[in-house]
């Protein structure tokens, strides 16, 4: 099985605590994988270092063949572009775009055409069952509804891997199975390579692979 993350001693301190204190994992093509803690355990410090949101402190990321660790932030901004889809807690749409354009907001950067981008948009957003809501706005959306723009728009640059950052957190236990579903389709039937931070048992119990972090450190997979 391809790896498509290494990484190795990964190190990063936030103010006087070792956050991720040196982690080492592999990631493969195809995995679902959930990273699993309590509250300051240190997976969404370990998730933004994965994704390229972070820099580490010490260690080594190699994502595919490319170092991220040794790439400065404009760098990093274009390999998240062309390589991650991020998912957040909370949702972060913008309020004054409609779903269509919130969906669309990552293709902007690269130009082209606006309807070459909405058609991508709109095919993102039927792929998550929300091709009936294009023209609304985030407040007119319920939370599962605006997840699942949130995931459309980590979709819409196709990217290798998903990070997902308790991407159930803000849902009633129902919706939050719904949105993991949707996940869970992406990795099956579509072979969608995703990392997710969950502090959920139950969520947590549906993954390929359940890596599990205390105090910085993984004490089990």
């Amino acid at each position: 099985m391809n790896k498509i993350i290494v990484a190795r001693d990964l190190s990063k301190t936030l103010g006087s605590v070792k956050a991720v204190n040196s982690v080492s994992l592999d990631v493969n093509e195809g995995d679902f994988l959930v990273i699993q803690g309590s509250s300051g355990s240190g997976k969404t410090t370990l998730l933004s270092l994965l994704s390229g949101l972070d820099k580490a402190d010490a260690g080594e990321i190699k994502f595919g063949s490319e170092d991220i660790t040794s790439m400065n932030e404009d760098d990093l901004a274009l390999f998240r572009r062309k390589n991650v889809g991020i998912v957040f807690q909370s949702y972060n749409l913008i309020p004054t775009l409609n779903v269509l354009e919130n969906i669309a907001l990552p293709l902007f950067p690269e130009g082209g055409s606006k309807e070459k981008m909405f058609e991508r948009a709109k095919a993102a957003a039927e792929s998550v069952g929300l091709g009936h809501r294009l023209d609304h706005y985030p407040n007119e959306l319920s939370g599962g509804e605006q997840q699942r723009v949130g995931l459309a728009r980590a979709l819409i640059n196709n990217p290798k891997v998903i990070f997902a950052d308790e991407p159930t957190g803000n849902l009633d236990t129902e919706t939050g199975q719904k949105v993991m579903n949707l996940f869970k389709s992406l990795n099956k039937e579509k072979g969608m390579t995703i990392v997710m931070v969950t502090h959920d048992d139950g969520l947590a119990k549906e993954a390929d692979r359940l890596i599990k972090i205390k105090d910085g450190v993984v004490i089990n997979e």
